[in-house]
């Protein structure tokens, strides 16, 4: 190929990326403000709980094999403060000693103004994956009007919840979604954290989550609170037994199939966790959830993988095609930069960790096509081991696009 024509295709990618991320730093910069932030809420605009005895929110915990952290977040839970909760923990085969640390803080939270309780599940009937199956058990014997859904290793200011609960009230939500704050212990940490989840705002525009006419709807594990009466009318956990993102899927089916009122918002520091764990934790995460987020379509994950080594390597080539190309990659950067501040409420990271994107896209291109190659190989997603059969978890997914 002609050494110009090459020049003005680098030339003319390296512009179109630079384009798109001005333009993608804009809507964030823009959306993400527009966003309610629980911590600046007036609460004399928020409606009282009711008065009665009964528990206001339902709180599920599926943990399995999750003794070091679990403690840390049923305690958290105790410790919440301006409403009642009923506090069901569901050990799901565990083999760490994580039933019993649940046990042992039951005959503590006698104390407490909630209600706790917890359940063993000690096996996994065919046609579930575990979290889905524990979640079915616990919301089989829940009271409240609303659940909570979240992990065994989230952390909760004390007046989490009962904002959480107040506004999702006033609002009128049924799915409502609180941002956790993503803790990093390190550098690498860091970079990963932020340059993913700026790439996210390319699969659902959190801002929009709330806009009905919009197709962006997300879900997140952590944090998780609905209606139980909107969970039953797109049927239950039973239509995501075999969902590996069951967080996900189920944000979009209350928000696309059931035209309900789904909203996300942020609250820094109410809800923490460290969701990942070393610089290359994100490989670890990303091996289950990989290839069942692109819907296990082979296709769908090469063309994602393709953009993002587009986006990652054609602004550095760009470095070297002159002054319109070192322009291109400077605003490609400046753009990434103004992305990853305006999640500064998420996570707290500094705009300079846009400097870690190239490498952070590569590590997240090798971890998608390892979670492929992998669930291909071995015939089905495996995790914390159990192997779910591929075709069985195709035939019951939820048919949502993610890209």
């Amino acid at each position: 190929m002609h050494a110009g024509l090459v020049h003005s295709i680098i030339l003319g990618l390296a512009w179109l990326i630079a384009l798109i991320w001005l333009r993608h730093s804009l809507m964030a910069l823009y959306g993400i403000r527009s966003m309610l932030d629980l911590t600046e809420l007036d609460r004399r605009t928020l409606p009282p709980l009711p008065p009665d005895d009964s528990p206001h929110v339902t709180v599920l915990v599926p943990a399995r094999d999750e003794a070091e952290s679990i403690e840390t977040t049923l305690c958290s839970l105790l410790a919440q403060t301006g409403l009642r909760l009923q506090i069901i923990a569901i050990d799901d085969r565990s083999t760490d000693g994580t039933g019993e640390k649940m046990d042992a803080l039951s005959r503590e939270a006698a104390l407490s103004p909630h209600t706790f309780e917890v359940l063993h599940l000690r096996e996994l009937p065919p046609g579930w994956l575990g979290k889905p199956h524990a979640l079915a058990h616990g919301i089989d014997r829940a009271k409240a009007p609303w659940l909570l859904l979240t992990d065994g290793d989230v952390l909760f200011a004390p007046e989490a919840l009962h904002l959480a609960l107040r506004t999702a009230m006033r609002e009128k939500a049924d799915h409502f979604v609180l941002g956790p704050t993503l803790l990093s212990g390190s550098l690498g940490e860091s970079a990963i954290v932020a340059n993913l989840q700026i790439l996210g705002h390319f699969v659902a525009r959190l801002w929009k989550i709330g806009d009905p006419n919009a197709k962006d709807a997300f879900g997140v594990g952590g944090f998780g609170l609905m209606r139980r009466e909107a969970l039953a009318a797109i049927g239950g956990m039973e239509r995501l037994r075999m969902e590996v993102v069951e967080d996900v899927s189920l944000g979009w089916l209350i928000k696309r199939e059931l035209r309900g009122h789904s909203l996300m918002v942020l609250g820094p520091g109410l809800v923490r966790l460290h969701w990942v764990r070393g610089t290359l934790g994100i490989v670890r995460l990303l091996e289950k959830n990989g290839f069942a987020g692109m819907r296990y379509s082979v296709a769908l994950m090469l063309a994602a993988c393709l953009a993002l080594l587009l986006h990652a390597l054609v602004p550095l080539v760009a470095l070297f095609a002159g002054p319109w190309g070192i322009a291109a990659t400077i605003l490609t950067y400046l753009g990434i930069a103004l992305c990853i501040h305006a999640n500064h409420k998420l996570n707290g990271h500094s705009p300079w960790l846009a400097l870690f994107f190239a490498p952070c896209v590569l590590v997240f291109v090798f971890a998608f096509l390892r979670s492929t190659i992998l669930t291909m190989t071995r015939g089905g997603v495996a995790w914390r081991g159990t192997l779910y059969p591929l075709a069985e978890l195709k035939k019951h997914m939820v048919p949502f696009r993610m890209v």
